[in-house]
């Protein structure tokens, strides 16, 4: 287990971590462990709330809620703008905890604290403005946006800082309190985030437990949480949606993305194919937008397999501060991952690349795996693969490729390569995905609205337009003397 460092809050150590409830941390009788992705060495113990911290916090919510709601949009932003300093102030510790949980290296570790922080710098300036929606002689109408009220945020493992404080950024900014629940192979770092941003907000208004499925389940179905925000998978997402139902809690669902790539026959190799790589391989392919189906026009097919083939060697199993690569995050994660390249070899599929599941004799690693044309129907092309495995397939006809690509389970992001734009964007708005890229890879950009469509998501975050999703829009119809 990792040394502490006495450099936390309260005299605490920097690698304790404790849950944060009405303002003050809170330790727990029950305790688990994360497994270090790298190494497979324990980490740090990380408190297990109970029933009791959570109905605690959301009385504490409830308390602040009545006061956080009638501040000012000046105050809130000024309230961000804290919270930015406060993750830049510890960057050093936020990089560490996240890296060692998360299997990061530390300069990608670093860079994603310091977005975190770009988040809430962004809503200093962002907010929602009261909207005319409508006026004569007779009525003047107001739309307004008042807060839900507290707001229950279910946080994923794979980018556990980037985006989760999409999701506190923009209860705070919006009025709401905010009870985070950290995934439970990646607790620290929100943990400690939580922990650290007390300083600068009043007490109840953001608060964290930790725990795991059943502790989240309870917060789906607790009467007192308003809202929902959820990350995760398409079968978790819908138990949600269901428990949700119950008390007809407002719902954001972000949800798996099965990401269709489409290479066009105009496209220049030597621009696309690094673009694409990233696309497909960073952080292991563990992102929700990653390319998780590559779509290459078949008069481009053979030279761009080979060239990803030699791209894919700039992510390598033996790169300790690669700033694109790393080992899958958690040993689930890596099972699964086996279990889809021995799947791969069963049925005789070409793998041109990869394949080896376990390269280090330490850590959850799986180099860049790539597979020529697999059938549709196979378990590689139909499920999003969470890992660097990467299906690469041909076509000729656009109708054809844009039928391939609208799967139920691909809503969430897709790309288009190609130097033509008036093509390029014929194509993407026939994608029925809530982000398409055009020449470049995905990534969600913090002023861009982002929701997935079909399984893939419900409502969405990000941009002035995300704000709309933390609020109930009010209706002011004025009549006229």
């Amino acid at each position: 287990m990792p040394s502490a460092e006495s450099n936390g809050t309260n005299g605490h150590s920097a690698f304790q971590f404790f849950n944060v409830i009405d303002g003050k941390t809170r330790d727990s009788k029950d305790h688990h462990q994360v497994i270090d992705p790298r190494t497979e060495e324990p980490l740090w113990d990380a408190p297990l709330a109970t029933s009791q911290d959570l109905d605690d916090a959301v009385e504490a919510a409830a308390r602040a809620f009545k006061t956080w709601k009638k501040s000012s949009t000046a105050e809130r932003q000024q309230a961000v703008h804290d919270v930015a300093n406060v993750i830049l102030e510890n960057v050093d510790i936020l990089t560490e905890v996240q890296m060692r949980e998360t299997g990061k290296s530390k300069p990608m570790s670093k860079f994603d604290v310091e977005r975190a922080a770009w988040h809430f710098e962004y809503y200093r300036t962002v907010a929602l403005e009261d909207e005319l929606q409508y006026e004569d002689d007779t009525v003047k109408i107001i739309a307004t946006h008042a807060p839900i009220g507290v707001l229950g945020a279910i946080s994923p493992w794979n980018f556990p800082l980037i985006l989760s404080t999409v999701k506190v950024v923009s209860a705070l900014a919006t009025g709401n309190c905010v009870i985070i629940k950290p995934s439970p192979f990646t607790p620290y770092s929100l943990l400690k985030f939580c922990e650290l941003a007390q300083a600068v907000l009043p007490p109840g208004v953001f608060q964290a437990v930790n725990g795991g499925a059943e502790l989240g389940e309870q917060m789906t179905l607790h009467a007192g949480i308003h809202h929902i925000s959820f990350t995760g998978t398409i079968a978790v997402g819908q138990r949600i949606l269901r428990n949700c139902a119950n008390t007809m809690k407002k719902v954001i669902l972000e949800l798996a993305g099965n990401n269709a790539c489409i290479v066009c026959d105009d496209a220049d190799l030597e621009k696309v194919v690094p673009q694409v790589a990233i696309g497909a391989l960073f952080h292991a392919g563990q992102v929700c937008v990653a390319s998780k189906r590559l779509y290459v026009h078949e008069s481009l097919y053979d030279r761009f397999l080979d060239m990803l083939v030699e791209e894919s060697k700039k992510f390598a199993v033996d790169d300790e501060n690669s700033v694109s690569f790393g080992p899958l995050s958690n040993k689930a994660n890596y099972d699964r991952a086996v279990g889809i390249v021995e799947d791969c070899k069963k049925n005789g599929y070409k793998i041109v690349t990869g394949g080896d599941v376990r390269p280090k004799e330490k850590g959850f690693w799986i180099p860049p795996t790539i597979v020529a044309r697999p059938p549709e129907d196979s378990l590689l092309v139909r499920e999003e693969q969470f890992a660097p495995i990467v299906p690469v397939m041909s076509w000729t006809e656009e109708d054809d490729v844009i039928a391939r690509a609208n799967l139920d389970n691909a809503g969430l992001g897709a790309s288009v390569y190609t130097p033509d734009l008036e093509r390029a964007q014929k194509i993407a708005r026939q994608l029925e995905s809530g982000t398409v890229w055009i020449n470049q890879f995905e990534r969600p950009h913090h002023a861009g609205f982002f929701g997935g469509w079909k399984l893939s998501g419900f409502g969405g975050e990000l941009g002035k337009q995300g704000l709309l999703h933390y609020c109930h829009t009010q209706s002011l119809q004025i009549a006229k003397p």
